[in-house]
């Protein structure tokens, strides 16, 4: 991801925000809109020492970190608010943190438990963040858009990890509400779904390198020969933020490679 020209910049001056934006898909997302000539992109995250290093990589005079734990409706509202009140207005909100199953979760050994802390950060935490920056573009007037992280596993069944595939599902569920809710407003409500890919979050989770993991599920993958790195996500949520898909709204682009796992 090399810096944009100038006469190509796709996001020149809009104010962000990418919660889960410390390391993975938001760390280079954040990254990448940099690139594209955003005003400002405010990392939020629980990952306060990363967060910050990363805001600082990027440059302070266009980055920087907000701590926010998304299941509190309270710091989110601030983030938003804060946000508003120091830029002026929310144009984009890349509503992308989230975590991964505790263990295989199949239904007949559902824990509840561990489905409702996985719930609060998957689902209610989307919800919220859709919420309050939903309500900083009507109150600011301003025609934003929002992108939610969803999955391939947003539109199939798996043989574990029910309640990762459940949350996933939802977060279909509130774009498509959402985005028949907003557009009203000029507000466009959009997610990207990927398939598993070498981020922080899966390379402890699968306990394999960005390497292993590539080749664990490239079996799994119809297009052949092309590694899925984080950048080919982080593209496609600069598709759907930008003036490019100015006519794009309730849609799921996923980007899998032809993910076919049975």
């Amino acid at each position: 991801m090399t810096e944009a020209s100038t006469a190509c910049k796709r996001l020149q001056g809009k104010v962000v925000i990418i919660t889960g934006g410390a390391s993975g898909i938001g760390e280079g997302t954040a990254r990448l809109f940099a690139d594209h000539g955003t005003r400002v992109v405010v990392i939020a995250d629980i990952q306060d020492e990363l967060g910050q290093s990363v805001a600082s990589s990027i440059g302070l005079h266009r980055c920087r970190y907000i701590h926010c734990d998304v299941t509190d409706e309270e710091q989110v509202k601030s983030l938003v608010d804060q946000t508003v009140q120091d830029y002026g207005q929310l144009d984009v909100m890349f509503s992308n943190a989230g975590i991964l199953s505790s263990s295989d979760q199949t239904v007949l050994e559902l824990s509840l438990s561990s489905l409702d802390r996985l719930f609060a950060v998957n689902v209610r935490g989307m919800a919220i963040c859709v919420k309050h920056a939903a309500r900083a573009m009507v109150d600011g007037g301003v025609k934003g858009c929002i992108v939610c992280t969803a999955s391939v596993t947003a539109s199939i069944g798996t043989i574990k990890h029910t309640d990762y595939v459940m949350s996933k599902h939802a977060v279909l569920g509130l774009v498509r509400s959402a985005s028949r809710q907003l557009g009203e407003h000029g507000i466009r409500v959009n997610c990207v779904s990927p398939s598993a890919l070498a981020t922080p979050l899966i390379v402890e989770a699968f306990q394999m390198d960005g390497e292993g993991i590539e080749k664990a599920f490239e079996p799994f993958t119809t297009l052949k020969g092309v590694g899925f790195k984080v950048n080919n996500v982080a593209d496609a949520v600069l598709f759907l933020a930008s003036d490019e898909s100015a006519f794009v709204t309730g849609h799921n682009l996923v980007v899998d490679g032809g993910f076919r796992p049975y």
